[in-house]
């Protein structure tokens, strides 16, 4: 393995590792209060893994982990303006991450190595493999378009059941299509992400028993 590809490795973990810090961040707040909540820091979290993780997927000229990120990242900003969380963010670090998705999407789409074309002819990945793993991310990005419409519509940020279902499902795929590319990073935070998945359902189960 190369410099250039252990830097890029390193990249991709440096994200599952925020995203990995979110999920055990949110499941003992969850577990001291018995129930699936949504603290602010899985939001605030969730933007700057998603920052790191599109550009490893550029990197490494994978659509499905790119496709992945772009569909849900303005979702984690709407959630801390439900959390009344935006507004105390200092300026530039909110220009900075309204700006970043804007300056990815310009690179995607101009002449430079890594666009969006390159992604699409990467000749590592097989046509099956790339429907599937960009099936696997849309499914796990639903997830998010779903807590989005279960929040506005209690004026809130909730993580309900059926989004750590729809979580689990994706999740799953995504394992399936980290195992045939040979992709550790996306193995290892899907398999970490799995168990806190199961978890939350329990407390779905848990909470219904009590009513």
């Amino acid at each position: 393995m190369s410099n250039s590809s252990l830097w890029i490795f390193a990249l991709g973990f440096s994200a599952q590792l925020l995203f990995a810090a979110r999920m055990i961040v949110q499941w003992v707040k969850s577990e001291e209060a018995g129930k699936s909540l949504s603290p602010v820091i899985f939001w605030q979290l969730s933007i700057l893994g998603s920052m790191i993780f599109l550009l490893y997927g550029i990197l490494r000229h994978d659509f499905a982990i790119v496709l992945g990120q772009a569909l849900v990242y303005f979702i984690y900003i709407r959630n801390l303006h439900l959390k009344n969380s935006w507004k105390p963010i200092p300026l530039i670090f909110k220009i900075f991450v309204i700006i970043a998705p804007i300056i990815t999407l310009i690179y995607l789409f101009s002449d430079t190595h890594g666009n969006f074309s390159s992604l699409l002819k990467n000749e590592d990945i097989s046509l099956p493999l790339k429907i599937w793993g960009s099936a696997g991310q849309v499914i796990f990005t639903l997830r998010f378009y779903i807590q989005w419409i279960d929040s506005e519509s209690k004026n809130e940020s909730v993580l309900t059941k059926r989004f750590w279902l729809v979580s689990l499902i994706g999740s799953l795929m995504i394992i399936t299509y980290a195992i045939f590319r040979y992709d550790p990073v996306l193995l290892l935070g899907q398999l970490a992400g799995a168990v806190v998945y199961l978890r939350n359902l329990m407390f779905g189960k848990t909470e219904k028993e009590k009513e």
